[in-house]
């Protein structure tokens, strides 16, 4: 192998020691150039092979940290179910109370959207075993429904994190 920083024109050495090895100095400098295009082609595959690698690293980091804020997230949603359930029954507080818990709901949600979270629109969309669960159904002809939320449902960063709880029933 030669030195990187050698010079890759042959020297004058190598010229003169080659007859006397029986190797003429143009079969000395054929030998140089196959040598160095291994070492080139070398270094182009073991670059290609650290680029990969770093790619790879990068996605698998990536993937950890959605895992920690995706588990984060739902563990915010019951939070997330308490303010509407309050805000929901705050019909005899006073006004100032019920503004705090909807500003306060709101802001969480917000949060939570920026980062990926969306609701499922449930009401009036046809029935879908992904995206809702069914507690309640209502008898009927036609294609089943969603007539009522019961809990909200959430995608997060476009996979359905929690399906929406709903009743059913049917279009016709």
């Amino acid at each position: 192998m030669t030195d990187p920083d050698e010079e890759l024109a042959p020297s004058e050495d190598v010229a003169e020691q080659a007859p006397a090895a029986g190797v003429s100095p143009d079969a000395a400098s054929e030998a140089e150039m196959e040598e160095l295009t291994q070492l080139r082609e070398l270094a182009q595959r073991v670059q290609a092979d650290f680029e990969n690698y770093r790619k790879r690293v990068l996605r698998e980091q990536t993937a950890i940290v959605e895992r920690a804020a995706e588990g984060l997230v739902e563990q915010l949603l019951p939070v997330l179910d308490s303010f509407e359930l309050a805000s929901a029954n705050l019909d005899e507080a006073p006004e100032k109370v019920r503004k705090g818990v909807d500003l306060v709901r709101a802001e969480l949600l917000g949060v939570l959207e920026r980062a990926g979270l969306e609701n499922i629109d449930a009401l009036g969309a046809a029935f879908d075993p992904n995206e809702h669960e069914a507690v309640l159904h209502e008898e009927g002809d036609g294609e089943p429904v969603v007539t009522e939320t019961m809990r909200t449902g959430y995608r997060w960063k476009g996979r359905v994190l929690r399906p929406a709880m709903v009743k059913v029933g049917r279009a016709g």
